[in-house]
């Protein structure tokens, strides 16, 4: 089964081309090597996914040949990422409609609520 398509059969991706597009990306990693989206996936593979923010470590337990519904698809991996940072987590905050720009000071305050201290 090539890699592409059971990535997306298993709904890691929405669509088999943004699955291709991560592996061309160097995205996609097969047990620890980065892969083209045509290799051969088996049983027991692990594959780090990395998406914007996070890693999904997903080891493969059934091969999947057609795109199934979300409870049949996530008994086709088991999930190893680890919990996200608290910050990922939380909303930023917002301002009230028509408060106006945030001043100097809100705005530094804001950058060290989302950790871009400079």
């Amino acid at each position: 089964m090539r890699l592409d398509v059971w990535l997306w059969s298993a709904r890691l991706f929405p669509t088999r081309a943004a699955a291709t597009a991560a592996c061309r990306g160097g995205h996609v990693r097969r047990n620890g090597d980065p892969v083209k989206a045509a290799q051969k996936v088996t049983v027991g593979d692990e594959l780090r996914v990395r998406s914007p923010g996070r890693e999904k470590i997903v080891v493969i337990t059934r091969i999947l040949t057609k795109r199934v519904g979300a409870p049949i698809a996530r008994e086709a991996y088991e999930d190893h990422s680890p919990e996200p940072a608290p910050q990922l987590l939380a909303a930023p905050p917002r301002r009230d409609r028509g408060t106006g720009r945030p001043t100097k000071r809100e705005r530094r305050q804001y950058e060290r609520l989302r950790g871009r201290e400079t």
